[in-house]
């Protein structure tokens, strides 16, 4: 057995494919290794026992060599649905190096069954609740092969982060959380399932200790709020978060923030404006479609019998960019679906749009009604992009399904398209008077867009037109320009992986 107080722990973050998300090619420019550090192993670190030695590798930032495993007595795998393929391999080559195995986080949780004979100790559900029982019997040599629990657990107790175990100047932005759970239960969706609706939250006291942490680390930029909805509880975020950040954000101007809430943030003016002076410049929401026979069907209700086109507008008038996730392959949609889509995208002026075709996983009402339908065909795809789906449709074909999905991306993300949103959504954007830290790293950015994009850019000439159409319409707006025309170069690039 090995001696508890020399126990050597090498957490390591799976490698995530290239995709919507991975921001590969603008990330580039900030000459930045990865968008987002894997925050769900450097909590686990800071719950492990302090004086076991810990290291972290990230495979998104460094390689992992045989030598790292080696110097391990566990290795522990957090991991999500994307990185199944990069899991696979972690495992094959541990087992080789005969180094045991511990993984979490949501891959093992909803997937326990598939990786029950691949790992050697499953800690599941939330670390907080489920780690304590294992470290505890690995320190006694009598540790099981699988925790589980349905508690949930209480995220006021949950520990600072271990920042230091990475090079935070590797990552285009840092991560924070607030609260756990969503009072909405889409059908689609798998969040209720995997941490409830009941909105659980952190103290104020805490989240302010993360981010001084941060700030303290030299890190100055972006912080994402990864609530599933940041919005879940208005009341305490009104009246006691939302005032202490807009306090902080005083002291700490370099710092801003985005993050996930619902189209229901656009019926509180009050909360908007507290939000857009706490430093928040841009949220994501679920619009999933224009399609109020959709929202029925996927329990939507939020945006049931909306005018979104307007409620996102009055959002961006608050100072906040909209991202928005879409989706296609509903049984209510019809092949006039497409267009709609691409329609509504345009008009809201939304620049940054993930469209998918539905799929179904697994621990949603969606999932258990297609089983009980026998519609589901295989194994839920980890690329959002990939045209395929774990669902078989019924109001249209296979084919004409992934053809219209395809057409969508091919405009949406053509350049024309592309830049005439960047412009619908600055002539409505509002900054309030607040400018937008100019830092080195963003000058750097902007040179080397001119380059890349402005010179050998296929797209040169709408990339011109929008820097000039923005310095003489809303020079205020230039540094946003510029941001946009990277992330809309990622874009162009990872869909034409795509759609061919």
């Amino acid at each position: 057995m090995i001696p508890p107080n020399t126990m050597k722990i090498l957490m390591i973050s799976p490698l995530s494919p290239d995709s919507f998300w991975s921001f590969k090619y603008a990330i580039k420019f900030l000459k930045k290794k990865a968008t987002l550090p894997p925050l769900g192993l450097l909590t686990v670190a800071a719950l492990l026992p302090k004086n076991w030695e810990k290291k972290l590798v990230d495979m998104n930032i460094e390689k992992l060599s045989d030598k790292d495993i080696l110097w391990a007595d566990y290795v522990f795998i957090g991991a999500m649905v994307i990185h199944r393929k990069s899991v696979e391999e972690i495992i094959n080559r541990c087992k080789k190096l005969n180094v045991k195995t511990v993984a979490g986080g949501p891959l093992f949780t909803m997937e326990y069954e598939f990786y029950s004979d691949k790992i050697d100790h499953l800690v599941l559900n939330e670390a907080e609740v489920t780690l304590p029982g294992f470290i505890k019997d690995i320190v006694s040599g009598t540790a099981k092969h699988i925790y589980t629990s349905d508690e949930f657990s209480d995220v006021s107790k949950s520990p600072i982060p271990l920042w230091g175990l990475i090079d935070v100047h590797q990552y285009a932005s840092l991560s924070i959380q607030y609260s756990r759970g969503c009072p909405f239960h889409c059908d689609f969706c798998n969040v209720t399932s995997l941490f409830g609706r009941m909105m659980r939250k952190k103290s104020v006291t805490q989240i302010i200790d993360e981010l001084d942490y941060m700030y303290d680390t030299g890190y100055r930029g972006s912080v994402f709020f990864v609530d599933d909805n940041f919005i879940g509880t208005v009341s305490y975020l009104k009246n006691t978060l939302l005032p202490a950040l807009m306090k902080w954000k005083q002291d700490h101007l370099e710092i801003y923030f985005f993050t996930q809430v619902s189209i229901n943030l656009a019926d509180d003016d009050d909360l908007m404006e507290m939000m857009r002076v706490a430093g928040f410049d841009q949220v994501f929401i679920g619009i999933e479609t224009p399609s109020n026979d959709g929202h029925a069907e996927a329990g939507k209700t939020q945006n049931h019998n909306r005018d979104l086109v307007g409620d996102i507008k009055k959002i961006q008038r608050n100072g906040m960019q909209v991202q928005a996730g879409f989706i296609v392959g509903f049984d209510s949609d019809s092949p006039s679906i497409f267009q709609d889509q691409i329609d509504f995208i345009q008009k809201s002026g939304i620049t940054t749009a993930m469209v998918g075709l539905l799929q179904a996983p697994e621990g949603t009402k969606l999932y258990d009604r297609m089983l009980k339908e026998k519609r589901i065909t295989n194994q839920m795809s980890t690329d959002v992009l990939d045209a395929s789906t774990n669902i078989i449709p019924i109001s249209m074909d296979i084919d004409t399904l992934q053809k219209g999905y395809r057409y969508i991306l091919t405009k949406i993300y053509s350049p024309k398209y592309y830049y005439e949103r960047i412009k619908i959504f600055l002539a409505e954007y509002k900054n309030h008077g607040m400018k937008e830290q100019v830092s080195l790293v963003r000058l750097m950015a902007f040179a080397r867009s001119m380059f890349v994009i402005g010179v050998l850019g296929k797209e040169r000439v709408h990339y011109w037109n929008l820097l000039i159409w923005t310095s003489l319409n809303h020079p205020s707006h230039f540094p946003t320009a510029v941001n946009l025309s990277i992330i809309g170069f990622h874009f162009r690039k990872t869909v034409k992986v795509y759609v061919k």
